[in-house]
């Protein structure tokens, strides 16, 4: 319940609060309740298998092949089957809705519903935030997090820290990534380019869709912040489910960003809670598409650590 002050108005602390909670809560039960997914029955699940993606979703030709493992030859051949693999990619997600399994309806309901009842909301919400200059100043930097700049520096890291390793796991989190990466910002692109919602900050700051001054790109539904590192933590998620604080972290983090995104006053909630619901589902669409199901027969590195603490603890 919102509380009023002596003046019959909503305090501005209770409204932040409020919307924050209920952007994180929508975001990060969005993800849990994806991940949630039934686990294979025992004996029918192999040891190669690897975590079932949310939405049912066709293998394709994984990012890294057998050749390109350490028993084999290649290191920078994946990069040259990317291009075809996100011309495949975005065919699949623009054709989606032509061919989404009954079980999967239910996705389209569910975040369609919730982006609606956020956009219609957003303009009161945005009125009865403090906007002070500390609030955007401190959102303005935690939405750094999920920039270009903070994004493909991460993706390469898994990458070559992968390849200096011999950790494959690492280098195809890595390639995952990137392609995700490249995947969220032509969707966006053109979700943008069709919307050109003008900004909080822009026009009467109501949010009215084809009414952004700054352009088709620069629009602000959805934010591509929320789509961009939704996506990644997607696939870290499914990369590292164990131990739990790892996707833990890594969702953490991204409800951090979309947060940041509307504290600065860079994005309706609506913007944002699309965004994130779109960018969880093509990375999950990436890794269900791409991942190979022999790296799950390798111990991951959260795995080792966790061996190797218990080892610790044992001989003490």
């Amino acid at each position: 319940m919102v509380r009023f002050g002596f003046h019959g108005k909503p305090r501005a602390g209770h409204i932040l609060m409020l919307t924050v909670r209920s952007i994180a809560i929508s975001t990060v039960l969005a993800s849990v309740a994806f991940a949630q997914t039934p686990d294979p029955v025992p004996s029918q699940q192999t040891e190669s298998q690897s975590p079932r993606s949310a939405i049912e979703v066709t293998p394709g030709p994984p990012v890294i092949k057998q050749k390109d493992l350490w028993t084999g030859t290649g290191y920078f051949h994946p990069f040259v089957r990317m291009p075809k693999y996100v011309l495949q990619d975005q065919k699949a997600i623009w054709t989606s809705p032509f061919h989404t399994s009954k079980s999967d309806v239910k996705y389209w309901v569910i975040f369609g519903a919730a982006t609606a009842a956020f956009v219609a909301t957003d303009r009161h919400v945005m009125e009865h935030l403090p906007n002070s200059s500390s609030q955007v100043s401190v959102s303005t930097w935690g939405s750094r997090l999920g920039a270009a700049y903070t994004l493909i520096p991460i993706s390469a890291t898994f990458y070559f820290i992968g390849t200096a390793a011999k950790q494959d796991r690492f280098r195809e989190t890595g390639l995952l990534a990137f392609e995700t990466l490249i995947d969220t910002t032509l969707v966006g692109g053109v979700i943008k380019l069709a919307t050109n919602r003008a900004r909080p900050t822009e026009s009467d700051g109501r949010g009215h869709f084809w009414d952004g001054p700054g352009g088709h790109l620069n629009s602000s539904f959805p934010s591509g912040h929320a789509l961009s590192s939704w996506a990644m933590a997607s696939i870290i998620a499914h990369q590292y489910p164990r131990p739990r604080i790892i996707p833990v972290i890594a969702y953490g983090l991204a409800t951090t960003v979309v947060v940041s995104r509307v504290g600065a006053r860079r994005h309706f909630p609506g913007d944002v809670v699309a965004g994130s619901a779109m960018g969880w589902f093509i990375g999950d669409f990436v890794y269900g598409r791409r991942h190979n199901g022999e790296l799950d027969r390798k111990p991951t590195i959260g795995q080792k650590i966790l061996d190797h603490v218990s080892l610790g603890a044992q001989i003490r």
